[in-house]
């Protein structure tokens, strides 16, 4: 609760997109409970997208129970509410008689329309594609928008990475909740048959999911073969809502024990008796279905199990063995996250501009692409400060910072610089220290990454000493307002910043000419293109690329003090 509150405390109309990460249970839907009546306290509709009908009756109950003594009014459309219940329905929330409304799809239909709707709260985000998430936002122009996630898809996670949506993550566990045992394993009948009879005898009932209608009778069969004494009952989607609601409630009241179902109770079912799930072929669903399916149990102080069904893994694809690798292996509580970061890592980023939601960028490459969307949310988010500061105070800044940014310079060169895995096995610390050495900007930096790497490596190899030259090559660069630098075999050619009139009303492009000539004279000449402008010269040939990139970097360091 405490988790909660200090998220609620942080919805407010100062943002505009909030992804909210939590596990299964860890109290997402108290923090949509919060936010949503201080809406409605600010004379604010609110409308709750989920994936479901049961989940939109789960929540509708929980609504109306938190929020009756407030003289809110909650309601709620879904296929189980008549034409004429929905068409009276949608006239109060015209008329901004209703509060509160939750609802599947149904609320993206064209009839729906609101007063005056002030927040958008999405529940189980990832079940939704692109369109139907940003189309209730652009109903109005001003409606602020809530996220509630166990494991985002890659594009909202990266959206957030990157500071372009605000991200809180609720990691607090509830008080005696255990991580969910979680094993692959072969379909064998011994194996199922004991996790079944394990699970009923100690008085429990059991999920088990299949991806396939069709498969669910022989399914049954087999089960009541193998364990003579379980109660099956049969749910899927294509049931109408009268038999399954009738299922439903013979299995919350335990008249059966076993659940044989689609995926359809990956959202809202909520039973604290039932502590194992078996999931076949798991390796058809993706790494956030698995990981809500397991959410299903485990909900109480229990010990929980889960078992992913899956043909012998040579059969399976590199990305389907890891996706369950990396369910077997984030089995803690609060490990949504970390498994959300590993579908990133194995799906791709997605188009933050398209409606891809995974996917990786293979046209510019991944650090261009960072960089320019990293100066844009930076560039974005100055322009909306810059807009709430006062007249006198933006003008002493703009004052004060009149001195001319020199933009990154690009490097290219045919030296070989990497972190080698012989010097850092780990995959996850390789990736993270090139994050971290993408973004230096001063020697000061440099140095202590350069330290810290020693000390936690050992002695840089050629190829690591060589990216640090690389680095401190674009810091020289950046700072003498050059923008880019080619190195080929013993030939460099130095661009200089056309857009920057001080390189030459200063007299400093005379200057690194000179420099140039009296050191390079019979192999340096000046080039000029349409847009560009750069000199060209040939240095020495060196032995080995850790004496060529000291060459060159001492020669830039050279140029910088001109």
């Amino acid at each position: 609760v405490g988790t909660s509150l200090s998220i609620c405390a942080n919805v407010c109309p100062r943002w505009r997109w909030r992804l909210v990460c939590g596990d299964v249970g860890f109290g997402k839907t108290e923090v949509a409970v919060r936010a949503a009546f201080k809406a409605v306290v600010d004379n604010k509709q609110v409308a709750v997208l989920v994936p479901t009908t049961i989940l939109a009756e789960q929540h509708y109950n929980t609504f109306k129970d938190r929020l009756s003594s407030w003289a809110t009014e909650v309601d709620h459309l879904s296929r189980f509410k008549t034409k004429k219940e929905q068409k009276e329905i949608l006239q109060k929330l015209e008329d901004g008689k209703i509060n509160i409304i939750i609802g599947t799809h149904r609320l993206l239909s064209k009839d729906v329309h609101f007063k005056d709707l002030g927040l958008l709260i999405i529940d189980e985000e990832q079940r939704f594609g692109v369109k139907a998430k940003e189309k209730l936002k652009f109903l109005r122009e001003n409606v602020d928008v809530l996220t509630l996630t166990a494991t985002p898809i890659p594009r909202t996670l990266n959206f957030s990475l990157l500071g372009a949506r605000d991200l809180s993550i609720i990691n607090t566990a509830p008080k005696n909740r255990q991580p969910i045992h979680t094993e692959i394993i072969n379909f064998d009948k011994k194996v199922l048959g004991n996790a079944i009879s394990r699970e009923l005898q100690r008085g429990g009932q059991v999920y088990f999911v299949n991806d396939k209608i069709a498969k669910l009778e022989e399914l049954a069969e087999i089960i009541e073969e193998i364990v003579p004494y379980a109660k099956v009952a049969v749910a899927h989607g294509q049931m109408s809502p009268a038999q399954l609601e009738n299922v439903m409630m013979r299995f919350l009241e335990k008249k059966s024990n076993v659940l044989l179902c689609t995926k359809i109770i990956e959202s809202g079912l909520d039973i604290p008796s039932v502590n194992t799930i078996i999931i076949n072929r798991a390796d058809n669903f993706g790494l956030a279905e698995l990981y809500q399916l397991r959410g299903r149990v485990g909900r109480s102080n229990i010990k929980s199990y889960a078992y992913l069904v899956t043909p012998p893994q040579s059969s399976l694809t590199k990305q389907a063995i890891r996706r369950l690798h990396a369910l077997e292996e984030f089995s803690e509580l609060g490990s949504g996250m970390n498994l959300a970061l590993k579908d990133l890592e194995i799906r791709g980023a997605g188009n933050l501009l398209g409606k891809e939601q995974s996917g990786f960028i293979g046209e510019i490459g991944f650090d261009m692409y960072m960089q320019l969307l990293d100066e844009a949310v930076t560039e974005l988010k100055e322009t909306i400060s810059a807009e709430s500061l006062p007249a006198e105070t933006l003008q002493q800044l703009t004052q004060k910072s009149s001195k001319p940014v020199f933009k990154e310079v690009l490097v290219e060169s045919d030296i070989s610089m990497l972190l080698p895995e012989s010097y850092i096995d780990d995959e996850n610390t390789r990736l993270e220290i090139y994050q971290r050495l993408s973004k230096i900007t001063s020697y000061s930096g440099l140095e202590d990454i350069k330290h810290e790497l020693i000390d936690r490596f050992g002695k840089l190899p050629g190829e690591v000493i060589s990216l640090i030259d690389h680095i401190e090559i674009k810091i020289i660069l950046s700072k003498a307002g050059f923008e880019k630098i080619t190195i080929n075999g013993n030939t460099i050619e130095l661009f200089f910043d056309m857009n920057n009139e001080e390189i030459f009303s200063s007299g400093y492009f005379e200057k690194v000419l000179a420099y140039i000539n009296e050191n390079y004279k019979n192999t340096s000449r000046v080039k000029q293109g349409k847009n560009t402008l750069s000199v060209l010269f040939r240095i020495p040939l060196f032995e080995n690329s850790e004496e060529k990139m000291k060459e060159i970097r001492t020669f830039i360091a050279n140029l910088a003090n001109l």
